[in-house]
């Protein structure tokens, strides 16, 4: 059931297991979370699963976990879902504008887009960890965090599924725009046969912009398509094993060439999206990137060839894209990311029929929210029983 908590200040929704306060020892919390995980491993997103009733500790203590926003809600749900059995971990999601005025109360925060600066932390008088539900922490001030005493740590890939889901909606998104997903609703609804004609992804030439773990997922998904890729990475050196720090395949320094035709560096980008006729934007989003699409990066890609961006809107220039949707020269555009997020529905670059939008839900799977709601709520777990944190890359 859901109730309201004087603690967020009547705007919260916690979620209150019928059962008696649990014991936190750490024999008793790891046989409860083997004991609650099998019996939420079948259902789906909406299964409401029966919990038996725990037995009753001394312990009156309560760790409180903050979910920012309302976006992305199967973050929460699914973190709730992991800890019903744990009645002494209480999780909470509030309204964006209400995160400054509660968070004193919570030890954890989950701050999905929310932009955790100084001004907030301030405010964080108990917390104790700072987090994202994935890897992207470029909306939090670390340095921040840091002097106020507070860890900041991400949901590394490892077994999460995120890389390959994004890999899976980018494919997703090529193949939507060369089949002229507009055109084919419109078709439909006029009850016209066969047109719109679309073209093959067989045979192009795909450039990844940033060879990293969503970078080689995709080109290992593309591999099938029989096209020729080409991939810029900061570094070519041997990629990271440990499953706990990335979602990248193992891959050495030699076996690249089952995955990439033509590899280059950052010196390269211009060279190598003059011969695309797809470039997928996977780059990280930070000081060097914002803004690396731009319009002389536009400007050399071929006439009708299309940008996909399955990582952070920022990374493309804005004017630039409307400037070449509008000229003809971009032939498409794929974005399951925007510059503002939620993006306006009515701006002028929807107006396009070759653009496709989706709501940031690359990432967004049964498998990868899943798994990573498990590692928020083991966190959670830990830190109540004061035990080291695992499945999480701390980066301050």
């Amino acid at each position: 059931m859901y109730r309201k908590t004087a603690s967020a200040l009547k705007v919260c929704k916690t979620w209150v297991c019928d059962t008696k306060t649990l014991g936190n020892t750490s024999l008793e919390l790891q046989h409860r979370r083997r004991h609650c995980f099998s019996s939420l491993s079948q259902p789906g997103p909406n299964a409401s699963p029966k919990v038996p009733k725990m037995g009753d500790n001394s312990s009156s203590h309560v760790t409180r976990v903050l979910f920012c926003g309302p976006h992305f809600p199967a973050s929460h749900n699914y973190t709730r879902e992991y800890l019903q059995c744990y009645p002494f971990v209480q999780v909470d999601d509030v309204p964006l504008e209400s995160v400054a005025a509660v968070i004193g109360d919570y030890e954890i925060c989950v701050v999905k887009n929310f932009r955790m600066n100084s001004d907030v932390l301030s405010h964080a008088k108990s917390m104790k960890l700072i987090m994202q539900f994935g890897v992207g922490l470029e909306g939090v001030d670390i340095n921040a965090a840091t002097k106020h005493g507070i860890k900041v740590a991400r949901i590394p890939g490892g077994a999460t599924g995120n890389a390959a889901s994004c890999a899976e909606m980018a494919i997703y998104l090529i193949l939507g725009l060369l089949r002229k997903q507009h055109q084919l609703k419109i078709s439909v609804e006029q009850k016209k046969l066969g047109e719109p004609i679309g073209d093959n992804l067989q045979g192009k030439t795909v450039f990844i912009l940033g060879f990293g773990n969503i970078g080689i997922h995709l080109a290992k998904r593309l591999r099938p398509f029989d096209v020729k890729i080409l991939a810029t990475k900061r570094s070519w050196g041997r990629l990271a094993h440990d499953s706990s720090k990335s979602e990248a395949p193992s891959v050495e320094n030699d076996c690249y060439a089952d995955l990439v035709d033509e590899r280059g560096s950052h010196a390269d980008i211009l060279k190598f999206a003059s011969k695309a006729d797809i470039v997928v934007c996977c780059l990280a989003m930070n000081s060097e990137t914002a803004g690396i699409v731009n319009n002389d990066f536009i400007s050399v890609m071929r006439k009708g060839a299309i940008l996909i961006n399955i990582s952070r809107g920022g990374l493309l220039d804005y004017d630039a894209v409307l400037t070449h949707l509008k000229s003809g020269h971009l032939g498409g555009l794929g974005i399951d990311v925007a510059w503002t997020e939620p993006f306006d529905p009515d701006d002028a670059i929807l107006k396009f029929p070759d653009v496709i939008i989706t709501p940031h839900v690359a990432g967004v799977t049964e498998l990868s929210y899943r798994y990573m709601g498990k590692v928020v709520g083991d966190v959670a777990l830990q830190l109540h029983a004061g035990e080291p944190f695992t499945g999480i890359e701390i980066v301050n």
